[in-house]
């Protein structure tokens, strides 16, 4: 019996599939680059050495799409599937520690960085769960999953309380309206650069929006 993968039709990817792709490979780039950053700050500010700027930088590019893959068994993870990342993360870990020693980082210096890779990692784990076709909500999960937990793995290693799940300014609720965002345009046929663009774009702005105007998610009482 012959068996064809319905993902990838017989005389090869479409113009489209291949267009998506490039898409979602130059925003997964993007998402990387924001997130680095994002960890080199955090790692200066813990004054980590090079073997520490790298474990931080890996763990926040890389761990939310990874436990992405995991939980839909996507195989090879991400990063495997494009080593290019890995080492594109570790010469910048190299190129960054002479820049870090010099400059004095605060913690609101990585909320910009942190709010861009959050924005564009919702919308391009939302978009590579749905093309396994899982269910649109587990999509928009998988979205929450990808753009938020490089964020709690950096905090984690860096010896810090997530930021998510402590200071109530929304974070993952940013990146699920960021998903659904995403999700809807998918549905209504929107061009992707467009339900893409606009997910991300609502998600980061969201987040720094919040930042800017101290928005709190229920908590605790005091």
């Amino acid at each position: 019996m012959n068996y064809t993968c319905p993902l990838v039709p017989p005389d090869g990817p479409s113009p489209r599939t291949m267009r998506i792709g490039i898409l979602l490979t130059a925003l997964e780039i993007g998402a990387l680059l924001a997130f680095a950053v994002s960890a080199f700050i955090e790692a200066a500010r813990k004054r980590l050495d090079v073997v520490g700027v790298f474990a931080v930088a890996f763990v926040t590019a890389f761990g939310g799409g990874t436990l992405r893959d995991l939980l839909i068994d996507r195989r090879p993870f991400f990063w495997m599937e494009h080593p290019e990342y890995v080492w594109l993360v570790f010469a910048l870990s190299l190129a960054a520690i002479p820049a870090l020693r010099r400059i004095r980082f605060t913690e609101r210096a990585i909320q910009v960085p942190d709010a861009l890779g959050l924005g564009l990692f919702s919308v391009v784990g939302a978009s590579q769960a749905l093309e396994l076709g899982v269910p649109v909500f587990v999509a928009a999960l998988m979205g929450v999953i990808t753009g938020v937990f490089g964020g709690v793995m950096r905090d984690i290693i860096c010896n810090e309380v997530p930021i998510v799940f402590h200071d109530r300014r929304p974070y993952a609720v940013c990146s699920f309206a960021g998903s659904w965002a995403f999700l809807g345009l998918h549905a209504t046929g929107a061009p992707d650069p467009v339900s893409l663009g606009c997910g991300a774009a609502l998600a980061a702005g969201l987040r720094l929006i919040a930042l800017a105007r101290g928005w709190r998610v229920p908590g605790w009482p005091p």
